[in-house]
């Protein structure tokens, strides 16, 4: 009889029927599920909301990759003028692939230059996920921001790098003349950011998912650079027409042609390229991102 008495005063007590009009009152319709993908719209707004966070995250790492080595932020324009001295003893030099380009210095320096910025987006979205991990786990944010961090990053460590290309091209003889033209080369830089923006997106989360993959793109990325006439004149050993036209049809040569045309020679450069330039820089970017968002779950649980 005590335990039923007891049991009916538990049912009757003020702060149960308090607890119930309180939960009552608590709106819950805003509240979602954690670790759940959210719509496109609102997945947007996210990054929005923290365009701040991602504008100081890639300020503060984009010149802070070499501070433990003797030159520090020398070598950012260090590893591209080693590289091409060492291109331009070999094929230059050695493999005679200067013969009939004008101003190879120049063609070579702005090849090399505009390259590593692609080359150097794509192996770093190779690994940003697995870079950010810890953060992936402390905080809950919209993952894309990541990458997105990492395009400004190295978009911001390429100002001085293409600052050194444009005064090597024009007091390294035979000397580049600075024309009126060389004010479309932002457009170009441009462009080729938003491409290496989708780049940043796939390997992402490519190498999230399938951590090996990341050495695979380090082989593409090779390939990509011979394939992108960096180090001589694609027009010189593909005589075929159908295949010269395939290869026209790569980003990475693309840009490096229009930076040429415009930096180099002072010339307009080819509609065509404009037009290839520009397409890959608007599907790139775009579905890249689209696939990136597609896993968002998946990094939230790495």
């Amino acid at each position: 009889m005590a335990r039923d008495s007891q049991r009916r005063l538990l049912r009757q007590s003020p702060l149960d029927e308090l607890d119930v009009v309180n939960f009552e009152r608590v709106d819950i319709s805003r509240l979602s599920p954690v670790g759940v993908r959210p719509t496109l719209g609102r997945y947007v707004w996210g990054l929005h909301q923290r365009r701040h966070f991602i504008w100081a995250d890639a300020r503060a790492k984009a010149f802070s990759g070499n501070k433990d080595t003797l030159l520090g932020n020398l070598w950012l324009i260090g590893r591209p003028i080693l590289d091409g001295f060492a291109y331009y003893v070999i094929f230059g030099l050695v493999l005679g692939t200067s013969r009939g380009v004008e101003n190879f210095i120049g063609f070579l320096l702005v090849g090399v230059f505009m390259f590593s910025f692609t080359s150097r987006s794509l192996t770093g979205g190779a690994g940003v996920m697995n870079a950010g991990k810890n953060l992936i786990r402390a905080f809950s944010f919209p993952r894309a921001a990541i990458p997105i961090a990492l395009l400004i990053r190295e978009s911001l460590s390429m100002i001085p790098v293409i600052i050194t290309m444009l005064l090597m091209i024009t007091v390294i003889p035979p000397h580049a003349v600075i024309t009126w033209r060389w004010g479309l080369f932002p457009l170009v830089f441009l462009l080729l950011m938003m491409f290496n923006a989708g780049l940043i997106f796939y390997a992402a989360r490519l190498t999230s998912a399938i951590p090996d993959v990341r050495h695979v793109l380090a082989f593409i990325s090779r390939f990509w650079l011979y394939g992108s006439g960096v180090m001589f004149s694609m027009e010189r050993f593909i005589t075929h027409p159908t295949l010269l036209e395939i290869v026209q049809l790569n980003p990475a040569y693309c840009a490096i042609e229009l930076s040429r045309e415009l930096l180099v020679y002072g010339t307009t450069p080819d509609l065509k390229l404009w037009f290839t330039l520009g397409a890959w820089a608007v599907v790139t970017p775009v579905l890249g991102f689209l696939y990136f968002w597609q896993a968002e779950e998946e990094y939230g649980r790495a």
